[in-house]
C-alpha cells in the first residue's frame, strides 16, 4: 500500500482527527447534540421502514424507493457519527490509516448511491405523472430492483474513484486531519507526494456524479411541471405538486451542500465542517420528518401499525 510506505525513515500509521472543537465543555455539548440527532435518525428511518414493510397499501414503487432512501440515510450517518461520538468523550482522537481509508470508501459508497437514488426517485415521479397509465408496467418489481441495484453499482465505482487517489499518495507527517471524519481532500493536505493529479481525478469524479444527477433531475422536473400545468383542476395540480415537493426538498438539502463541498477546484483550503455536518447528520435527520409530515398515507399508516399482516411489496 503506497500510502503506508516509508518516507525519510518515518511513516504514518494513524491520523489524529481534530474534530469540531478542542474545548472540553463544548465537546460535551456537541456529544449530546450529535447523540440526540443520531438517535432520531435511527428512530425516524426505522419507523419509516417498519411502516412501509407492514402496510400493504404502501407496497408500491414510490414507497419502496422511500424505504431504500431510509436505509441509505441510516447507514450514511453511521459511517461518521459513532466515531465522532467516541472522540467527543475520549482524549485520544486517533484513527488508523486503514480505518481512515475505509471511512472514505464507505462515505462515498453510501453518499454516491444516495445521490443516484434521489435521481432515480425523480425518474419515478416523472413516470408516475407523465405516463400514469403505463406506470405499473414500466416500474414493475423487477425494474425497480434492478434500478436500485444499479445505484449501488454506480456508487461503488464512484467510491473507488474517491478512495484510490489517497491510497497512491505517501504520508510521512504531519498526521493531524482538520475534520471530524476522514475524507479525500483533508488527506490530500497531509500528503508528502504531489497531489495535483489525485485532486483533479477527485474533482472530475465528483463533477461527473453531480452533473449527471442534476441533469436527470432537472429534465425530469421540466417534464413533470409541464405536465402538471396542463391539468385543468386546481385540486389535481395541487396533488401532483404535493407528491414532488418532499422529494425536491430532500434533493436540495442533499445536493447543495455536497456540491459546495466536493466541486471546489484543487487547493489548500480547509474543509467546511458546517456543510459536512449538514449533509452527514442534518439531512438524514430531516428526511423522515419531511416525508412523514407531508405524506398523509405514511402518517395514517404509522397510526395503524399494530395488528397488520406482514406481506412485503405484495401489490407490485
Amino acid at each position: 500500500m503506497e500510502g503506508m510506505e516509508v518516507v525519510n525513515g518515518t511513516r504514518v500509521t494513524e491520523f489524529i482527527l481534530l474534530g469540531l472543537s478542542s474545548n472540553p465543555d463544548l465537546q460535551i455539548v456537541l456529544f449530546l447534540l450529535f447523540l440526540a440527532m443520531y438517535l432520531l435518525i435511527i428512530t425516524g428511518n426505522l419507523l419509516i421502514l417498519v411502516t412501509i414493510y407492514v402496510d400493504p397499501q404502501l407496497h408500491t414503487p414510490m414507497y419502496f424507493f422511500l424505504s431504500h432512501l431510509s436505509v441509505l440515510d441510516l447507514t450514511f450517518s453511521t459511517v461518521t457519527v459513532p466515531k465522532s461520538l467516541i472522540h467527543f468523550l475520549s482524549k485520544s482522537k486517533t484513527i488508523s490509516f486503514s480505518d481512515c481509508i475505509a471511512q472514505v470508501f464507505f462515505l462515498h459508497l453510501i453518499g454516491g448511491t444516495e445521490c443516484f437514488h434521489l435521481t432515480l426517485m425523480a425518474y419515478d415521479r416523472y413516470v408516475a405523472i407523465c405516463n400514469p397509465l403505463r406506470y405499473t408496467t414500466i416500474m414493475n418489481r423487477r425494474v425497480c430492483l434492478l434500478l436500485v441495484l444499479s445505484t449501488w453499482v454506480i456508487g461503488f465505482i464512484h467510491a473507488l474513484g474517491q478512495t484510490v487517489p489517497p491510497l497512491r499518495l505517501s504520508f510521512c507527517g504531519p498526521n493531524e486531519i482538520n475534520h471530524f471524519f476522514c475524507d479525500a481532500h483533508p488527506l490530500f493536505l497531509l500528503a508528502c507526494s504531489g497531489t495535483l493529479m489525485s485532486e483533479v481525478v477527485d474533482m472530475v469524479n465528483s463533477g461527473i456524479v453531480a452533473l449527471s444527477c442534476f441533469l436527470v433531475v432537472f429534465i425530469s422536473y421540466v417534464y413533470i411541471i409541464s405536465t402538471v400545468l396542463k391539468i385543468r383542476s386546481a385540486e389535481g395540480r395541487q396533488k401532483a405538486f404535493s407528491t414532488c415537493a418532499s422529494h425536491l426538498m430532500v434533493v436540495t438539502l442533499f445536493f447543495v451542500p455536497s456540491v459546495f463541498t466536493y466541486m471546489r477546484p484543487p487547493g489548500p483550503y480547509a474543509p467546511d465542517k458546517l456543510l459536512s455536518i449538514f449533509f452527514n447528520i442534518v439531512t438524514p435527520w430531516l428526511n423522515p420528518f419531511i416525508y412523514t409530515l407531508r405524506n398523509e398515507k405514511v402518517r395514517k399508516s404509522m397510526k395503524k401499525l399494530g395488528g397488520r399482516k406482514v406481506t412485503f411489496w405484495g401489490h407490485i
